[in-house]
């Protein structure tokens, strides 16, 4: 032995390079060390005539012999290993004819089936390995030449020696022919030598025809092999982590040469095939099926099966197994990430990603609409993994830095074609952009395309799995309520004839519950993701903070109302850039999720509110307002302390009050054709919020002075008082329906004197009913209350002429209804269960006549129980519409005359004639002087 740092002789050398390839030229010491014997080799090594210099040529002729040796002894299908092997051991290690065994076990998970190029890469990785053993027992000493130099020699000798085995020179048997690289087992075992992927890579990309000899097999077989697994069991584990790492392997110059080769591979982007272009790119693609690992029922079964599988779980268990899957998919989006960012900061490569990216999106654009067809698009779980990537690429970005007129731009990758705009028409849009494409542009950067793909993205991904997950709820508990009124009603239909067919009908309804309760399940682990929900909270609030620099570059949204003058490429932006976050927010919410990042897009959200010319679409608006609704106390108690620090802001305390009375009003016309129904929900969502606002002083005085100003608040109070005729209208009458029916079912001998279908039929009318009471009860409550607290404080524009007589009218004809002798058809059962609170509306009616206590009002009342003298009435002077006596008589522009009161009331509901449905306003009306000098003539004769 020599001392430790000193060089090593020729003859440690050969030593060593013998232990490290595990032969021997000397058969006797083969079998007492089980390695090979090398009977050529041993001729040179008797001549003793080799120098270290040749130490190559050397190293090559006992890796050649020993590779022959190996390819002469390997046990096959055909031909198996020696009967007397140890079963122990591991016997794709063993040779016939030898006793060198090798301990490089493969995983179970996967099926291995022998042939010689296994053996020999199993032998050449093991002499890798003992390489750095050498290194590891010999430090100083192989670190200087000539030890040095022969382990390096050794080293990179057996990865050349690999190269060429992958390329089948030691065997007829191609991988190809077996259906996968030889590399791949030693892949997904997690068995090569440290380093030794690395430098197989470094040894081999260079030469492009070698480098995809030996790489493309692999990147095809992990892609193809991913595409048969699922969440179901941890095999996608293996083939995840080995793209990743093939992905992040470095060359010279930084670049990345396996991600250079996937770009190159067909199957990077193919061009579509079928109508079913969104599917193709998870089904047909490199990337697809490690982005489409996913929990959801619809994109793989075998989750339902493995996990769900029991009829009965407890909603723990049940939690359990989801946060179990949620963990599972973060690790995967994780993988996913560290493959496309390797992809994307590798120069060659980047611009092909993007396009991958961006292809996606176009190609599943339907799934930006309430309804489309699965069968031809993503599934939820690929958009979800793909969004989530995005999302984590764009944490960084500087939005200083982000090209604001991007999805304007000539080479933007996010189609706009057919979205609403903020404020423009298509028309304008148009006009617009072929303004702006005259200016020169700007370079598109990687941070700004990255935002908006990710931005629309979201809009493609979580929005559309939210809305499925909210109606597979309502399914549920539809299905739930029909399976509960069937058996209800059992005693009713099992004698009938059709009893088997029901019996059969029941049957369906719970087995497909059980499947959707089982697909629920799935979901909640792939939507209710508090980390993911988290991420999207983040975005948004970016998006929020760069849409507020976008609509007010100067006060960034400080300064409320915003300016007049609306920026065009504000104007130009899609209207989904702030529904979407609408809706996310109307999402997360019923979760309890309150987090930080609620706080920038609630500002953005109460600014747009409080700016409303910002915002063409009513139904925008109106979903603004559905998210301040649902922030009220009432509503969902976890937002309390957030509401408050929204209401109470500058911007809620100046602005809020107003704006809501405006869109109050002007919601009465939106142009939909459902717009009568429609503004009911909405004005009840602003009334609950009203509700809270009552409660703060600064809110309340702001009402006060909205009171004094004049027209607005009259307008408001006219649309109020129409809401609460209507709405308790409809809620008396279908009590007295509902009483009427309850009367007859309960009158035995009425009841069954009506025929199965009649019966039948008053049960489905009784059914009907009864939800549109709770509907209609539920609406009017709110609306009464409304005038309740109001008239508490403010009094006067509740007593204008163009109001009051219908304000009194109202109260006089609801109080009758509640106190008259017809107030027991009201009488219904179970009254709780419609919201029907007789006692407390009359206390609400009677208060508001004492709020409202003064002569002017008690005048009203009076005026009520005459309107209806015809005798009053003389022909010459007769009022056109309402047969009432005219007291300050106008000229419409079409020639008509009304009563002042009652076309200006007219005209707080619509800005038309009532005669020619013209445009009209009220400084057109011309007072009819000569008529009312005759009227005022008639008064005075008539009270002598």
């Amino acid at each position: 032995n020599v001392s430790i740092g000193s060089e090593a002789t020729e003859d440690q050398v050969k030593k060593a390079l013998c232990r490290v390839f595990a032969v021997s030229w000397s058969e006797e010491c083969s079998k007492a060390y089980s390695v090979l014997h090398l009977r050529e080799l041993s001729l040179v090594a008797a001549a003793s005539s080799t120098k270290l210099h040749d130490l190559r040529d050397l190293i090559n002729q006992m890796i050649m012999e020993a590779v022959l040796v190996i390819q002469d002894n390997t046990p096959t299908q055909d031909a198996p290993p020696p009967a007397d092997l140890e079963s122990s051991s591991n016997i794709l290690g063993c040779w016939r004819g030898t006793r060198y065994h090798s301990y490089r076990e493969f995983s179970s998970k996967i099926t291995v089936v022998p042939s010689t190029q296994l053996s020999i890469l199993k032998y050449l990785m093991d002499c890798y390995d003992r390489v750095a053993v050498e290194e590891k027992n010999a430090p100083k000493r192989t670190s200087i030449p000539p030890l040095s130099d022969a382990l390096s020699v050794a080293r990179s000798q057996c990865v050349h020696y690999t190269c060429l085995v992958l390329q089948g020179a030691f065997s007829q048997q191609a991988g190809s022919q077996i259906g996968y690289s030889t590399l791949i087992p030693f892949l997904l075992s997690r068995n090569l030598p440290r380093s030794f992927l690395s430098e197989l890579v470094h040894t081999t990309h260079e030469d492009r025809g070698t480098f995809m000899k030996i790489f493309s097999p692999v990147i095809q077989y992990l892609s193809r092999y991913t595409a048969t697994l699922g969440l179901n069991a941890d095999t996608y584990r293996d083939p995840l982590t080995v793209m990743t790492e093939l992905c992040s392997i470095k060359a010279s110059g930084n670049t990345r040469p396996i991600c250079n080769l996937m770009v190159e591979q067909p199957n990077w982007l193919p061009a579509p095939v079928s109508e079913a272009c969104g599917m193709e790119m998870e089904k047909l693609t490199l990337l697809g099926p490690f982005l489409g690992l996913s929990v959801f029922a619809e994109d793989d079964a075998k989750v339902v099966d493995e996990y769900f599988s029991a009829h009965h779980m407890s909603q723990d268990n049940a939690w359990t197994i989801c946060k179990s899957l949620m963990g599972i998919l973060e690790e995967v989006r994780q993988h996913c990430y560290h493959i496309l960012h390797n992809l994307l900061v590798n120069a060659f490569t980047r611009e092909p990603t993007l396009t991958f990216i961006a292809t996606v999106l176009e190609r599943n654009n339907k799934r930006a609409q309430i309804q489309f067809d699965e069968r031809l698009l993503c599934g939820d779980g690929f958009m979800l993994n793909l969004m989530s990537v995005l999302q984590k690429l764009s944490e960084k970005i500087d939005l200083h830095k982000i090209d604001i007129y991007y999805p304007f731009h000539y080479e933007n990758r996010v189609s706009l074609v057919g979205k609403s705009r903020m404020r423009f028409t298509e028309q304008e849009v148009e006009e617009w952009q072929k303004e702006i494409s005259q200016k020169p542009k700007s370079e598109v950067k990687f941070s700004t395309e990255c935002f908006f793909l990710t931005l629309h993205c979201h809009h493609l991904a979580i929005l559309p799995v939210t809305r499925k997950y909210q109606r597979r709820l309502r399914a549920i508990r539809d299905l739930h309520k029909l399976i509960s009124d069937m058996e209800a009603a059992e005693p009713q239909w099992k004698n009938l004839p059709s009893a088997a067919r029901s019996r059969e009908q029941l049957k369906r309804w719970k087995s497909q519950y059980q499947r959707l309760q089982k697909s629920k399940m799935c979901a909640d682990a792939g939507v209710l993701d508090k980390d993911m929900l988290v991420r999207c909270l983040s975005f948004y609030s970016r998006t929020a903070d760069l849409l507020m620099r976008i609509a007010d570059p100067v006060n960034r949204c400080s300064v409320v109302p915003l300016p007049t003058e609306i920026p065009d490429y504000y104007s130009a932006l899609p209207e989904f850039y702030l529904e979407d976050m609408a809706d996310f927010i109307l999402f997360v919410m019923p979760l309890g999720i309150v987090e930080p990042e609620h706080k920038l897009m609630l500002r953005l959200l109460l600014v747009m509110l409080c700016s409303q010319n910002y915002l063409r679409n009513p139904y925008l608006t109106a979903k603004l307002v559905e998210v301040l609704f649902v922030l009220q106390p009432s509503i969902q108690p976890k937002t309390e302390q957030v509401n408050l620090e929204l209401l109470m802001s500058d911007v809620a305390v100046d602005n809020l009050v107003p704006s809501l009375m405006k869109f109050y009003t002007d919601v009465e016309t939106t142009g939909a054709s459902n717009e009568f129904y429609d503004k009911f929900t909405i004005r009840y969502h602003i009334s609950i919020i009203f509700k809270t606002m009552w409660t703060m002083p600064s809110h309340q005085l702001m009402y006060m002075r909205e009171a004094q100003s004049g027209r607005q608040f009259v307008r408001f109070v006219n649309m109020l008082m129409n809401d609460t005729t209507f709405l308790l209208d409809e809620s008396l009458d279908c009590l007295k329906r509902i009483h009427e029916i309850q009367e007859l079912m309960d009158n035995a001998a009425k009841w069954n004197a009506l025929t199965k279908e009649q019966q039948q039929s008053k049960t489905l009318q009784l059914s009907s009913d009864e939800r549109q009471c709770r509907n209609y009860l539920t609406l009017a409550t709110e609306t009464v209350e409304m005038f309740h607290y109001l008239t508490t404080k403010i009094v006067e524009p509740f007593l204008v002429p163009e109001l009051v007589d219908r304000l009194t009218a109202m109260l006089n004809f609801n109080l009758h209804q509640l106190c008259g002798p017809k107030c027991k058809s009201l009488k219904v059962k179970t009254p709780e269960k419609y919201g029907w609170e007789p006692k407390k509306l009359l206390n609400v009616l009677t208060d508001i006549y004492l709020h409202l206590d003064c002569e002017t009002f008690a005048q009203a009342i009076a005026n009520d129980e005459r309107s209806y003298r015809k005798e009053l009435f003389d022909n010459a002077i007769e009022y056109p519409l309402m047969d009432t006596l005219m007291m300050d008589p106008v000229i419409l522009p079409s020639g008509q005359v009304m009563e002042r009161a009652i076309i200006t009331r007219h005209l707080l509901n619509s800005q038309t004639d009532p005669f020619n449905r013209q445009p009209l306003r009220e400084d057109q009306l011309v007072p009819a002087t000569d008529l009312k000098r005759k009227i005022d003539d008639w008064l005075a004769e008539k009270r002598k």
